[in-house]
């Protein structure tokens, strides 16, 4: 009988946690293999593709579970402006609670390492298609494709500089000025 672990999993999570704090290139296998107290042979038994496969995978990761928030917050708000307000919010409170390491899950490594690789660039690409989806299903209007670039770009630019600057300011200040815009261009 083939004994089941948990050892993937945690090496994804792990690996999804520092990726997200460090970036691809500034985290290193040993770092990957020791969060998860594992051997670094166990590594390559789960993911063949090494380093590169343990991120593509990762990224995917969290870009789903990102998504599955972001899709509880738009189906708990009375509408849809409402909604991305509150995506704004619970993002600005995650950063501030972690100190300013934790922004977007998938930018840290998409500017680190997605030009050196197809797979981390295919995996980052299609986080924020995700999300992007989910903000053009919530808006549900012949704009919704345009309106949900807006979106998913002002709140990324507004993650950005908030980490950047250790600083909510930039990222709650996007808030109005998408209720504004919204308010104009929505039926």
């Amino acid at each position: 009988m083939v004994r089941r672990t948990d050892t993937r999993q945690r090496m994804l999570d792990s690996a999804a946690e520092l990726f997200h704090q460090q970036g691809y290139h500034a985290t290193g296998l040993n770092q990957l293999v020791a969060a998860v107290g594992a051997p670094k042979g166990s590594l390559y038994f789960h993911f063949p593709g090494g380093k590169e496969q343990l991120a593509a995978e990762a990224i995917r990761q969290s870009a789903d579970r990102l998504c599955a928030q972001l899709r509880t917050i738009a189906a708990n708000a009375p509408d849809v402006v409402t909604g991305i307000e509150n995506v704004v919010e619970a993002l600005a409170t995650s950063l501030e609670k972690s100190d300013f390491q934790r922004g977007c899950p998938l930018a840290t490594v998409a500017l680190d390492a997605s030009g050196d690789s197809e797979a981390i660039r295919q995996a980052c690409a299609d986080g924020y298609k995700s999300w992007h989806t989910v903000i053009a299903d919530a808006l549900g209007t012949d704009k919704a494709d345009h309106l949900a670039t807006v979106v998913l770009a002002a709140i990324e630019g507004g993650l950005l500089l908030a980490k950047t600057l250790h600083d909510t300011a930039p990222l709650r200040a996007i808030a109005p000025h998408l209720r504004a815009t919204l308010e104009r261009e929505l039926p």
